[in-house]
C-alpha cells in the first residue's frame, strides 16, 4: 500500500466526535494558561509612562506571585519585590474588581516619603530614571504640587484629593501610618506608585495594596495601537463598534511597531 493510501485511510477513520473532541483539548488548554499561567491586558491610562503607553497589550504572568502549588513543583514562584511591575486589585470597596498596574515601591516595615517628586526609601535618596519629576516652570500639570510631590506633608491637602477622587476610607486613615516625615508601610502590604508620578492615582491617593490583591506581573508588550485615554471609558455598543472599525481601518497607521515584543522592567 503507498504512503498515499495510508494517509488517506487514516484521514477517513477520524469521526466528527473526535474532531470535536480534539477542538475541546485544545479550547481547554487554552483557557486553562490564560486563567492561570498567563492573561492579556490594555493599559487604559498614562500612569505608568513611559513604561507602559496608553494602548498598550500585555502580557501577564499570573503563575510568578501565586501561592505555589505542590501538584506542581516545577512551576516558578517568587515573592514580588521592589522594583517590580505589578497587576492588583485596587484596594478598598468604592471601586470594586478594578485592575490596576504600578510599580512596587515599598514592602511591609518601609518607610517612604517623596521631596520635590524625588523617592526616599528608609531615608535614602532613590535613582529612578523612569520616573516623571515636577518642573520648575510653573506648568499646572507638571510643576511643582504640594500634595502630590512633597508626600505625605501636605496631610490636609493628600486627604482632600483622596476624598475628591473617591477614596474616603484612606483619607480617614492615612494619618494613623504617618512617623515623622515618613508614611511606614504595615505589616502584609505593599506601597505602589505610577512611574508617571505626576498623573497617577496611587498608593499616595487610595492607600496600601494588601499582598493577596497582587495578580501577577506583566512581562512582554506583544502589541500597542494608539488609542485615546477616554477610549475605555467608552462602554456603549455604539462606541465598542466604532473603535473596532477604527482600529480595522488604522490598523497599519496606528501600531506601535517599534513596541512589539518590548519587554517590561
Amino acid at each position: 500500500m503507498s504512503v498515499a493510501a495510508v494517509a488517506e485511510k487514516v484521514e477517513e477513520k477520524e469521526t466528527m466526535l473526535e474532531s470535536i473532541a480534539g477542538l475541546c483539548v485544545v479550547i481547554a488548554i487554552w483557557v486553562f494558561a490564560t486563567t492561570f499561567v498567563v492573561q492579556n491586558f490594555v493599559i487604559p491610562s498614562g500612569s505608568m509612562e513611559k513604561t507602559l503607553l496608553i494602548g498598550d497589550h500585555v502580557v501577564v504572568d499570573r503563575n510568578a506571585f501565586a501561592p505555589a502549588a505542590g501538584w506542581m513543583p516545577l512551576e516558578y514562584h517568587r515573592e514580588p519585590t521592589r522594583g517590580d511591575v505589578i497587576v492588583f486589585l485596587k484596594p478598598h470597596p468604592e471601586e470594586p474588581d478594578l485592575i490596576l498596574v504600578k510599580r512596587l515601591i515599598g514592602m511591609p516595615g518601609d518607610r517612604i516619603h517623596l521631596r520635590h517628586g524625588l523617592l526616599y526609601l528608609n531615608g535614602v535618596a532613590q535613582n529612578e530614571p523612569y520616573a516623571a519629576m515636577p518642573a520648575d516652570d510653573g506648568d499646572m500639570n507638571h510643576g511643582y504640587v504640594a500634595y502630590r510631590d512633597d508626600f505625605p506633608q501636605d496631610l490636609p491637602g493628600i486627604q482632600e484629593e483622596s476624598a475628591a477622587n473617591h477614596a474616603p476610607v484612606w483619607a480617614a486613615e492615612i494619618a494613623s501610618h504617618i512617623e515623622g516625615d515618613d508614611i511606614v508601610v504595615p505589616p502584609g502590604m505593599m506601597f505602589a506608585m505610577g512611574d508617571n508620578r505626576l498623573g497617577s492615582l496611587d498608593s499616595r491617593f487610595w492607600g496600601f495594596v494588601p499582598r493577596e490583591n497582587i495578580l501577577g506581573r506583566p512581562l512582554v508588550v506583544f502589541w500597542s495601537f494608539r488609542m485615546g485615554a477616554d477610549q475605555m471609558e467608552k462602554t456603549s455598543v455604539g462606541d465598542k463598534i466604532g473603535y473596532m472599525v477604527h482600529v480595522v481601518t488604522h490598523l497599519f497607521d496606528g501600531t506601535r511597531w517599534s513596541r512589539t515584543l518590548h519587554v517590561v522592567r
